[in-house]
């Protein structure tokens, strides 16, 4: 049995959530070196320090900038405009999107009071219906933004009202993260919605609202003890549902404890010797901290928590990464400063295996588990494009992968929203 988050109300958190600072391990007898491995490209040395331990959230937004969750009302345009010019990569990947089922305007939601997911979705009892839903709510709201075409804002409005009535709880062990995924994905599909003039009716709104409040918000904002990609998706649901609700202590609980889990799933050389761990995990010597580093100890920029597990649940975690920090940006909250160089370098590190380069000995005793999956969009346009980072290896991946699809779990249709968009604050 797992245990489960609290129910108690949500503003309450924050408090706890802003005393919360990174731990940097002191050294254990008889505890192994890390090893210092040769240089990768996209993968120099570290220049932007994490957040400080112990550091209060600062420059919390007074008030949130709608639509803001994922996609800001300037990107929104951009894409608009690049797709009815018929220009590349946003055509081809807006048709891609639209030939895709979740497209469909005969699309039937399958809403369910309980979800209950077990570890790697067994047993299964409506983790697909509820993630896919989510994604197809939040796909006819980006064809209802690009076209204007009421079918598709009445199908969105449709697949959301059908759940907000409905569900009233996740269970067994893979709760969190199946109300993670769905809980990231929501928001971006009820702020277009909502403040785009598609309808919505103000008693839907608020149902929705509820539903996101006391279903969503109490079972992802404590956070997580399991792998890094955990936290970091609930981080992405708890910032995203908050800024829905217009709640800045929720917002503030998320961004404190998100910019804590940070520098715990990427490594830079200059945290040192022993990556860094997250207070309270009952990881604090060097050997605890390796173990869960799947015995990694060589250690170099870029490196994460789980690049030893594999590939996919490291993606799952950067492409986190990436939609915290976009979401965070278009509420002028920019914390790019404090986590950019570790997803560039996260990025840049693990693009060049994904597309071939010859695994070292050092690396996971010289065999990886490749699957990265489409979340190279949203990184690669703020620190390369925006920022002017020169990232050749994350750059040819992305390319090679256009048009960027859909994980069918909380990420979907990048190229389109993100690829050379030059747009995030209103």
């Amino acid at each position: 049995m797992r245990a489960r988050s609290s129910k108690a109300p949500v503003r309450a958190l924050v408090t706890l959530a802003v005393a919360v600072g990174l731990v940097l391990p002191a050294a254990a007898a008889g505890a192994a070196p890390a090893r210092t491995a040769p240089a990768v490209p996209d993968a120099a040395p570290a220049t932007v320090a994490a957040a400080a331990p112990g550091a209060a959230p600062a420059d919390v937004p007074t008030t949130f900038t709608h639509p803001g969750v994922h996609v800001s009302a300037p990107q929104l345009d951009f894409i608009r405009g690049r797709v009815q010019a018929g220009a590349q990569p946003w055509r081809s990947a807006y048709d891609s999107m639209m030939g895709s089922r979740y497209a469909s305007l005969s699309y039937t939601p399958h809403p369910r009071a309980v979800v209950e997911c077990g570890s790697y979705s067994n047993p299964n009892n409506g983790c697909t219906d509820e993630r896919e839903d989510a994604i197809a709510a939040y796909t006819h709201a980006l064809a209802w933004s690009v076209t204007r075409d009421t079918r598709y804002a009445n199908k969105a409005i449709s697949i959301m009202n059908a759940w907000s009535p409905v569900i009233r709880d996740h269970t067994n062990s893979n709760a969190p993260l199946q109300t993670a995924w769905a809980g990231s994905v929501w928001p971006r599909a009820a702020e277009i919605i909502r403040y785009t003039g598609a309808g919505w009716a103000a008693a839907d709104v608020d149902r929705f609202e509820t539903m996101l409040r006391n279903v969503y918000l109490p079972e992802v904002i404590n956070g997580s003890n399991s792998n890094g990609n955990w936290e970091l998706s609930m981080m992405e649901a708890a910032v995203g549902i908050s800024i829905f609700l217009d709640d800045r202590n929720a917002y503030a609980s998320a961004r404190q404890r998100f910019l804590v889990r940070v520098p715990a799933f990427i490594y830079l050389t200059s945290d040192g010797s022993v990556p860094r761990t997250v207070p309270g995990s009952g990881r604090d010597t060097p050997d605890q901290i390796f173990s869960y580093w799947h015995n990694q100890r060589t250690l170099v920029n870029g490196l994460s928590q789980e690049t030893c597990r594999d590939f996919t649940h490291t993606g799952y975690g950067i492409s986190a990464i990436s939609h915290v920090a976009e979401t965070a940006a278009i509420q002028g909250d920019d914390l790019y400063p404090q986590v950019g160089e570790r997803l560039r370098h996260a990025l840049g590190f693990h693009a060049t295996y994904q597309r071939g380069t010859a695994v070292p000995s050092w690396l996971c005793g010289g065999s990886v588990h490749l699957g990265l999956g489409p979340i190279t969009e949203v990184g690669f346009n703020a620190l390369h494009n925006r920022q002017g980072f020169a990232m050749s290896n994350t750059q040819a991946l992305t390319e090679s992968s256009r048009p960027a699809g859909t994980n069918n779990l909380f990420v979907a249709w990048e190229t389109l929203t993100h690829a050379d968009n030059p747009n995030v604050l209103p």
